[in-house]
């Protein structure tokens, strides 16, 4: 009968445990497997990812090349659906009016409202871009909409010394 008391792995399974530092026959004696000194020798070592001895490393020897994309979106997008379920009826939609309620993150430096949903509430809203579709909405529910300066993106970061300003 087979029960937990007589479990064992299948032959070959498991492999027994490599005793490093237990004397010359065990063949792992001596420098156990560890070469004859240095750093890497050592108890404690480690290195950073990449690290090639002090030689100038691959990823800084091969050039930058194509486009940084970091700050191609710098507008925060929420959809219509989203923001009816944060605001009150009637009240006015701000970039600063959504921080406040959590509707997008802190770091946000402007805001696009896209068109997925319905306006279920009469809103005032005051954002750098607006879809098409949205806007409509938006004005069928008895609302309004303007538009204000849309925030400069950043420069463009991790430029090597001397290259491009």
């Amino acid at each position: 009968m087979m029960d937990l008391s007589n479990l064992s792995p299948t032959p070959g399974a498991t492999k027994k445990r490599k005793r490093v530092g237990r004397g010359p026959s065990s063949g792992h004696g001596k420098t156990s497997g560890r070469g004859h000194g240095g750093q890497k020798s050592r108890s404690g070592y480690s290195r950073r990812f990449g690290f090639e001895g002090g030689q100038l490393p691959l990823n800084r020897r091969l050039p930058i090349r194509g486009f940084n994309h970091s700050d191609r979106h710098p507008l925060t997008e929420i959809n219509l659906d989203v923001l009816c379920e944060h605001v009150e009826d009637g009240a006015e939609v701000t970039l600063e009016s959504l921080l406040k309620v959590h509707a997008i993150k802190k770091g946000s430096t402007g805001v696009k409202i896209l068109g997925r949903g319905e306006a279920t509430k009469k809103l005032t809203v005051k954002v750098n871009a607006i879809s098409g579709s949205a806007r409509e909405k938006i004005e069928a529910a008895g609302g309004s909409v303007e538009l204000i300066a849309a925030p400069v993106a950043r420069a463009v970061k991790n430029r090597k010394k001397g290259k491009g300003k």
